[in-house]
């Protein structure tokens, strides 16, 4: 686990300068969140004080979201896209690869900490499904070769550190 106690200098630092501001949960999230890499444990208390919520409120908004994080990210993140276009181009395919290949569901970290996979439910490249995304950038008409090979690199590269 790790030292949540280094990032409470860029919490009060983003409370500081959004706490007043209308609606300032959000943009904090979002700034602790991009600084931190996640929303550390620590910080929800905080959120709280500084905005007058219950520790309840701010864990509830940061489950609700989907891309907030409660704990650090793997070093990559793979979102293969379950909507209507993909799955009919063979996404079920490729996400049934994904659970025999790395050993989990839908939603997951790899054993060895490399990948977290995530559904998308559009990623907006449906004349070239199936797609996903890959630490943010696209892949399209994805196969299985191809979905084998993006996985080997994210373990290799997590085995060569």
């Amino acid at each position: 686990m790790p030292d949540e106690s280094n990032h409470l200098p860029l919490i009060q630092r983003v409370l500081a300068r959004e706490k007043d501001s209308p609606g300032a949960l959000l943009p904090i999230l979002h700034a602790i969140q991009a600084g931190a890499g996640y929303i550390p444990d620590s910080a929800v208390g905080e959120i709280a004080h500084a905005l007058n919520l219950s520790q309840a409120e701010v864990r509830g908004v940061i489950s609700f979201y989907q891309d907030f994080r409660s704990a650090p990210p793997a070093r990559h993140t793979l979102r293969l896209c379950r909507a209507e276009s993909c799955q009919s181009r063979g996404a079920e395919a490729l996400a049934a690869q994904l659970r025999e290949q790395l050993g989990l569901d839908d939603h997951g970290r790899s054993a060895d900490g490399a990948l977290d996979l995530r559904p998308a439910y559009c990623l907006g490249a449906c004349a070239c499904s199936p797609a996903l995304e890959l630490d943010g950038q696209l892949h399209a008409r994805v196969t299985p070769e191809r979905l084998r090979a993006l996985v080997a690199g994210c373990r290799e590269e997590v085995k060569a550190c």
